[in-house]
């Protein structure tokens, strides 16, 4: 498909495939919400310990750094259409045994933790395909888009719909829901979308190489390519650094609240408030502007996005505090340029490893700045905190700002796909 100009977001849904593809993302994401709350009110109904219970939606985020390091090889060895398949069946899989009345709650973490070390390969196989099904050009740039708004809005409507749900089903109703979810995801894949070769495979003329090497080794050579050349790595940290500083006041969000004295209403209008922002700020971002000019928001955003957390420092009352939070969640839109620049820089046989390592580091990232906003706030008043998160974040945000540039490649269009030298050892595909 040829690199276009932008034509909106509706030139992305005239594809075909992609909505399958969207379809898939809308379901999938649903159910994990959905099953995320459930579980968690299930393992704190049959336990009554509420460390069980945190520990339960934690377990969503930690092992994504071990799924997105070393299984991140999978992306790029097997077709992604099969990748994709298997991955929402083992998932299905999972939930179904949860499910199940005798399965103890170390099944039921365990298995917790198996659904989040499969996310990662799943998202980054996902993102590698959309270059596949909308090119390399401003349509991947849109599609990446609306897949984000989708999970922004996924949250927001998940979280409400799971308690409605609990309301009338059981726990493990709603848990069971989602194995319908998965299964559907896995449907509209395998019968919506072209089967393709893998990607490590593609040589001149369809040829492909002999399989050979362990699967550990190819993830891990791969992250160790993408993390050891200065583009791929100032790009993957312009991802990374902005949101592990912009976590902190949705963590701290309820302790924050109470030292106002508001309620759980104005509690869940500040949960609200930055995916509302990222949502309009992207959509308009998206539809408005070219792919010049989302380019050139690229780094004045990124280095200056987290300065509406200063407001925190003086204490701000409800409505100041959910005017901050929006404009920091407008400032996600950085990331529709910064997407243009990462495909660009990732040779098409890494691509794979690469959407994986960094939804991997993303997700691991923001859990890590969770955590500290949280052990500072043990210490320092919560405003603070939040207050220092935007500054601090600000400062490390303007050096990667300064990095960015300088790593860019020579040329007319700062690219150079294979600036990434790659053993011939470690390009080839292997068996799982």
């Amino acid at each position: 498909m040829p690199k276009n100009a932008s034509r909106g977001y509706g030139a992305v849904f005239a594809v075909r495939e992609f909505r399958f593809v969207f379809a898939a993302h809308l379901l999938s994401l649903l159910g994990v919400v959905v099953s995320e709350i459930a579980l968690t009110f299930l393992v704190y109904d049959l336990t009554g310990s509420p460390l069980l219970s945190a520990l339960t939606f934690a377990l969503g985020l930690l092992p994504y750094l071990v799924g997105g390091t070393l299984l991140a090889g999978v992306a790029d060895r097997y077709p992604a259409r099969r990748v994709l398949v298997v991955c929402d069946l083992l998932c299905a899989a999972c939930v179904g045994v949860m499910v199940l009345p005798g399965t103890p709650i170390a099944g039921l973490l365990a298995l917790r933790c198996v659904v989040a070390a499969i996310a990662p390969v799943f998202t980054g196989t996902r993102m590698a395909a959309l270059t596949d099904i909308l090119g390399e050009g401003d349509l991947y740039v849109l599609g990446r888009s609306l897949l984000r708004i989708v999970s922004q809005s996924a949250q927001l409507a998940g979280f409400g719909v799971g308690g409605v749900l609990l309301a009338v089903v059981p726990a493990r109703g709603a848990i069971c829901i989602t194995v319908g979810t998965f299964l559907c995801s896995a449907a509209l894949l395998r019968f919506g979308t072209r089967d393709r070769p893998a990607r490590a495979t593609r040589r001149e003329g369809g040829q492909e190489t002999a399989r050979g090497g362990a699967l550990l080794r190819d993830s891990l050579g791969g992250a160790r390519l993408l993390l050891g050349d200065r583009r791929t790595r100032a790009l993957l940290l312009l991802f990374w650094v902005p949101a592990m500083f912009v976590v902190a006041p949705e963590a701290l969000a309820a302790p924050y609240a109470d030292s106002l004295g508001l309620g759980p209403a104005a509690l869940g209008l500040l949960m609200c408030a930055m995916p509302v922002g990222h949502i309009v700020a992207e959509l308009y971002v998206g539809t408005a502007l070219s792919p010049s000019a989302r380019s050139r928001l690229v780094l004045p955003v990124a280095g200056f996005g987290l300065l509406p957390l200063l407001v925190y420092g003086a204490e701000p009352g409800l409505g100041w505090a959910l005017a901050a939070l929006a404009l920091a969640g407008a400032g996600a839109a950085y990331v529709i340029g910064l997407d243009q620049w990462f495909v660009a820089a990732v040779p098409e046989e890494l691509r794979g490893r690469a959407m994986t390592l960094l939804t991997a580091g993303l997700m691991t990232i923001q859990g890590l700045g969770m955590a500290a906003a949280g052990l500072a706030a043990e210490f320092l008043p919560v405003h603070q905190v939040v207050a220092g998160a935007g500054v601090i974040g600000t400062l490390c945000c303007l050096v990667l700002v300064r990095e960015v540039p300088r790593s860019a490649p020579p040329g007319p269009e700062g690219r150079a796909k294979d600036q990434i030298v790659r053993p011939k050892s470690e390009t080839g595909p292997s068996a799982w």
